[in-house]
């Protein structure tokens, strides 16, 4: 009788957390967290075990700080030529997914992401880590492995803050024997605020700490989208073309000058 008034205890303690956990639905849509991305900033948005997404990023090579009237002749960049980059991610266990993102320029990024720490009662909140590794030339050349974190608090279905350091190695394209600082560390920042029932505004910066490779311009980008149903659709301004850690860290060209592009993603459960 003991011994079945101790089972019984347990249960009654196991039974409400075991019902808590299966109340987590990652599948379910978070309406202050509603893609895998910023602009080129990961979120801590997981992915379902078997569920995928897939991404296109869009960035226009022509600058809009420029005469007003030869920007509108080219339809403010549309006439233009653009970085293109597909991006497709899984995911392979519960809390964790992998992915593949290849740009026109022939840089090819592979990348996994681990929920470490999920936001809830006592834990204000959500950690994941991040790992990445990239290649030039179709991954042949000049490979730069990143690994990082993405701290984030969802505010109920209003907003997301985010904090990411992220320290990426072999920044510098310059061969490592002839130059003075090979990596870079750098610490993004962005939000995403629901402004409507299915449109949001986003904002995000990756600043350089003073010590390693930082050339050229800061990332810096802001957009609005609009969800419908699993797609997300994008509008954005950036200084430079960068989606992958590498390409962030290099910055944008140096003359500061701001490009129109767009994202479209998709999800798939």
């Amino acid at each position: 009788m003991t011994r079945l008034r101790t089972l019984c205890f347990c249960l009654a303690i196991l039974l409400p957390a075991a019902a808590g956990a299966q109340e987590v639905d990652d599948a379910a849509l978070r309406l202050a967290e509603p893609d895998f991305t910023l602009v080129a900033l990961p979120t801590s948005l997981r992915l379902p075990r078997f569920g995928s997404a897939f991404r296109v990023t869009h960035r226009f090579n022509r600058r809009l700080n420029d005469d007003f009237g030869d920007v509108a002749d080219d339809l403010f960049g549309l006439d233009s030529g653009a970085q293109i980059g597909l991006e497709y991610r899984f995911g392979i266990i519960r809390n964790g997914q992998i992915g593949l993102h290849r740009t026109s320029n022939k840089t090819i990024e592979f990348f996994g992401q681990y929920g470490v720490i999920r936001q809830g009662e006592g834990r204000p909140v959500d950690v994941s880590a991040l790992f990445t590794i990239e290649g030039t030339n179709n991954f042949r050349d000049s490979y730069s492995p990143a690994v990082g974190a993405i701290v984030s608090r969802q505010f109920g279905n209003a907003a997301a803050i985010y904090v990411e350091p992220i320290w990426i190695n072999n920044s510098n394209p310059l061969p490592r024997q002839l130059v003075d600082h090979n990596d870079t560390f750098i610490v993004g920042v962005g939000a995403r605020v629901r402004v409507l029932p299915t449109v949001y505004l986003v904002g995000e910066v990756a600043p350089r700490s003073r010590s390693g490779f930082k050339p050229d311009t800061t990332h810096g980008s802001f957009a609005i989208e609009k969800r419908v149903g699993g797609h997300m659709f994008q509008l954005n301004f950036s200084d430079g073309f960068g989606t992958t850690p590498a390409q962030l860290a290099r910055g944008g060209p140096a003359e500061k000058s701001w490009y129109l592009g767009f994202n479209i993603s998709r999800k798939f459960f």
